[in-house]
């Protein structure tokens, strides 16, 4: 119904009733005004049991009509200071090369990486993890040797990103698969199932080393049990415990998302798998359990990997430690797939990058290490 044919009803209405004792039966401009108002009300009441069925706070579009209201709707908003951007460094130092697997993403010399990181940190770049790749033929044996050469790709990447940038946030991950000629994350019993006790000495002075040559963070990935206890008493033994970050991988799932990456470190098992020490893709429980271990062990950040089909296992990080940041991977192959969709016209690139990743942000993560960062770093701009 009209507002118009409103007023005309309740005229018409108006003038079926009989006029009150000595009341001039004339319509005059008062009469006018309380019909129209009357109308107005009328009006407003019955829209309103149309279009609201319950209370008013089921009324929700006005709170994200206009663009800055929908960012307000968010708990964490991604900045620049969330994102940590991983590095591929290898033992050539004037190697370049694109990972045919890894779109955007190179391995990289020590020689090359001052002219690449420049203008990301001139557009504001915060932190880095890096992955060292041996590429000479005697860098892997069945110890991991390497990596903690003084001379290695990880601990002459740290040294000079701290003499180039020295703002710059350096976060070293420590684990053995790239280095050992096995493929695996520790050190092997003869029978080829993993050492627990040999892997952590050897994670610990490997990460003991990372913080020593100057990470800020040092980053056990490698899934051992006891290894951040380990870590962290080797820090505080060393007097450095103050000024060096643990960031445990504490719910590091084994699966199918991790092969560009393998393919960018050179770290696919020469056999079997690492289903026996990465957590299986159902190990909610397990996952839990994990967190609550490296929390207790001295952990000052939790990680998830993968990210975006574990949102249950970030929310549940953040309220077992609700005290702590959580960090988020966004790995190789979830990265490779947001890119394989795009090129096929499923969606458009950037909307998707900012999808998964508010949604990471969402269940909980504070903190992601992201393929996107160099592109993200241009989005968050406009």
């Amino acid at each position: 119904m009209s507002f118009s044919t409103l007023v005309s009803d309740l005229t018409y209405r108006d003038s079926l009733r009989p006029s009150p004792p000595h009341t001039a039966s004339t319509t005059g401009p008062t009469d006018t005004r309380s019909q129209i108002s009357r109308a107005r009300s009328y009006a407003s009441t019955a829209a309103t049991s149309v279009s609201i069925a319950g209370e008013v706070s089921s009324q929700l579009h006005g709170g994200y009509s206009h663009p800055l209201a929908r960012a307000w709707q968010a708990e964490r908003q991604l900045t620049k200071s969330m994102l940590i951007y991983p590095l591929f460094i290898t033992d050539n130092p004037d190697e370049s090369t694109l990972i045919p697997s890894l779109p955007g993403q190179r391995r990289m010399g020590t020689n090359k990486l001052v002219a690449f990181l420049t203008p990301l940190i001139a557009k504001g770049l915060k932190s880095v993890i890096l992955f060292g790749v041996p590429l000479a033929p005697s860098a892997k044996d069945p110890l991991g040797t390497a990596a903690d050469d003084p001379q290695g790709p990880v601990i002459a990447g740290i040294r000079l990103l701290r003499r180039a940038f020295p703002n710059l946030f350096i976060i070293a991950d420590v684990c053995l698969c790239e280095y050992t000629s096995h493929g695996h994350c520790g050190i092997l019993h003869d029978d080829g199932s993993l050492n627990n006790s040999l892997s952590v000495d050897r994670i610990s002075d490997v990460a003991m080393a990372y913080a020593e040559a100057g990470a800020h963070c040092v980053a056990p990935s490698d899934m051992n049990d006891g290894r951040i206890r380990a870590i962290k008493l080797k820090l505080i033994e060393a007097g450095i415990a103050h000024r060096i970050v643990l960031m445990s991988y504490s719910a590091k799932f084994s699966g199918c998302l991790y092969g560009p990456f393998r393919d960018a470190a050179g770290s696919c098992p020469s056999f079997g798998d690492r289903r026996c020490y990465q957590l299986p893709p159902g190990g909610r429980g397990l996952a839990r359990r994990a967190i609550q271990r490296d929390i207790g062990e001295g952990a000052d950040i939790i990680m998830v990997k993968p990210a975006t089909q574990y949102l249950d296992i970030i929310s549940d990080a953040k309220e077992i430690g609700k005290d702590l940041p959580v960090a988020a991977y966004h790995v190789s192959g979830e990265y490779a797939m947001i890119h394989a969709a795009a090129k096929a016209g499923v969606f458009d690139l950037k909307a998707m990058a900012f999808e998964a990743t508010e949604g990471i942000l969402r269940a909980g993560a504070s903190i992601v290490v992201s393929y996107f960062t160099p592109e993200f770093l241009d989005w968050l701009e406009t």
